[in-house]
């Protein structure tokens, strides 16, 4: 039996995992790479396995990074069953189409470029159509129930305590009279997160991939976090500013709102005006509503007395695009949450490019932000960011509330995986910057004495040998080592046509100011925007 790591291996992105014998193929995960341009690259790749061979998926939970090739997996003929809790069912219903939405857009810019410089179309990664034929694949299966995947295969699910619905896989697997237990860890909550309810424990595992994203931090106590928020609140309300939160739309937006509804009842912060600018956050905050059954005791205590704990007087749902941009121009002193949560896409890129200047502003991040992404360029203290292809200073105040953040930190993830009662089990550290991962393997190595290893991208395990050996996806990188010879020359030949173009310009704007001044001021638009990505992509 084998273990390959497509995804998540000394990265916090793109999770999946495929195990395998001669009997059966069986994917654990099916994630998107997000951040820079090599990872986002990675799913454009195929695989060296054909879709149709896989016999079945199953899926921690609802999250992009965790689930968002699916679609791109069912258009390339993969036609099993896909296994998830159901409310990872319900939410995959709504975020896989949204995903699909993004895909769609992001190639219709690439091509309106691509049309002015006679270069082909290309195609989105997927489009709505393919998120929902994927959706038809889609099988709910509770908490605690015992299943077969395919031949040889069980599993169960269990609450990882991360996001509604989040699960870890405890699959076990027969292969010649003998049963194995190989534990995906997916993503594990931190204690006594708002909502939902704690982790469990798991027992009995021969192998553990565990996640990392915090491998090497620790967060702060929840009373020191809710107390810092306040504070936060406090100030920009003072200032008369905005306070804008980008937050993941499912599960972080929801616990910032429960968060504030208790703060507003109990008179501890002012009642600011406060919306919801993301369609997305406010479908899953609904889906939480119909899934109460996940939720913690004290979540149901509010619900038995008649209270709504994700509800308050003072919060505004804003649903359309119209109303977006109305709320991007007229807000002051009010808290805005917006996906999406590493600022990568949706609307909080408006909220920050109408906030990020101001010195008035509070931009608060409330969840991890990967390596490449905006988001993470300002919580490592940029002062000069890119928002749509302009640059914007950065006068607001950045605040990082890792209380908040749904991943166990360190210390949780070692206590966790201490009960899983086999001091032969051997760990796979998964899912965390490469720092992060080393740094979890090393602890665990110390404080435990298992085997323990992290894996690289495309790695292939035997789980009985140990043997490694390497998947090989898609068409290898070619270097060019000639890049300096081939750059200068297209530098200076860029030079020239540029040159010629700013002379033309200046004619005919000084000669005909009205003949086409429309279609030149959206070719420069699209020329000063095709510039910055490349400029952005070559950092």
């Amino acid at each position: 039996m084998k273990i390959e790591f497509v995804g998540a291996a000394r990265t916090v992105t793109g999770s999946s995992y495929i195990v395998k014998n001669n009997d059966f193929t069986v994917m654990i995960d099916c994630g998107m790479f997000q951040g820079n341009r090599e990872l986002r690259e990675r799913n454009q790749l195929d695989l060296i396995y054909a879709p149709q061979e896989i016999d079945a998926l199953l899926v921690t939970h609802a999250h992009i990074d965790h689930s968002g090739l699916i679609p791109k997996l069912v258009k390339e003929g993969f036609t099993g069953k896909i296994f998830a809790t159901k409310a990872t069912c319900d939410l995959l219903r709504i975020m896989l189409p949204d995903s699909a939405h993004i895909q769609e857009m992001d190639a219709e810019f690439v091509n309106r470029r691509n049309r002015k410089l006679g270069r082909p179309p290309v195609e989105p990664l997927y489009t709505e159509p393919d998120a929902l034929k994927s959706l038809e694949y889609i099988h709910p299966v509770k908490y605690g129930d015992d299943f077969e995947v395919t031949k040889g295969v069980r599993a169960v699910f269990r609450d990882a305590g991360h996001i509604l619905g989040s699960s870890f896989i405890e699959l076990s697997v027969t292969e010649n009279g003998k049963t194995k237990k190989i534990v995906f860890s997916g993503d594990l909550g931190p204690k006594d997160q708002a909502i939902i309810r704690n982790a469990e424990n798991f027992t009995g595992a021969d192998y553990l991939l565990i996640e990392s994203t915090y491998g090497n931090r620790l967060h702060k106590s929840k009373p020191d976090t809710y107390e810092e928020f306040k504070q936060i609140i406090h100030d920009a309300y003072n200032r008369k500013g905005n306070i804008v939160i980008p937050s993941f739309a499912v599960e972080r937006t929801q616990e910032i709102i429960y968060t504030l509804a208790q703060l507003f009842r109990s008179g501890d912060i002012p009642k600011i005006p406060t919306y919801i600018d993301s369609p997305l956050a406010i479908s899953a905050t609904e889906i939480f509503r119909e899934n109460s059954e996940c939720f913690d005791d004290d979540t149901r205590k509010i619900l038995e007395s008649g209270g709504s704990p994700l509800d308050f007087p003072n919060l505004h749902l804003t649903r359309t695009t119209a109303e977006s941009k109305d709320l991007t121009k007229t807000a002051r002193g009010s808290i805005i949450i917006s996906a999406s949560g590493m600022c990568t896409a949706g609307r909080i890129k408006y909220h920050l490019q109408s906030n990020l200047y101001k010195p008035d502003s509070s931009i608060v991040f409330v969840g991890y932000q990967a390596e490449g992404t905006l988001g993470r360029k300002l919580v490592d203290g940029a002062k000069v960011v890119r928002v749509y292809g302009e640059d914007v200073a950065v006068n607001a105040k950045i605040h990082t509330l890792g209380g908040f953040s749904g991943h166990a930190d360190r210390d949780r993830l070692l206590e966790w995986m201490g009960t899983g009662d086999n001091p032969d089990m051997k760990v796979f550290v998964v899912h965390g910057e490469h720092e992060s991962s080393e740094n979890l393997a090393s602890l665990i190595r110390e404080k435990y004495s298992f085997t323990t290893i992290v894996p690289t991208w495309g790695e292939i395990v035997d789980l009985d040998t140990f043997e490694l050996s390497k998947a090989e996806y898609g068409e290898p990188l070619v270097e060019h080592t000639d890049l300096k010879e081939h750059g200068d020359a297209a530098i200076k030949e860029i030079e020239t046509l540029m040159q010629e173009y700013i002379s033309k310009y200046k004619k005919v704007s000084k000669e005909s100011p009205m003949v086409k001044s429309e279609e030149i001021k959206s070719n420069l638009d699209d020329l000063k925007q095709m510039i910055t990505m490349l400029k952005d992509e070559i950092s």
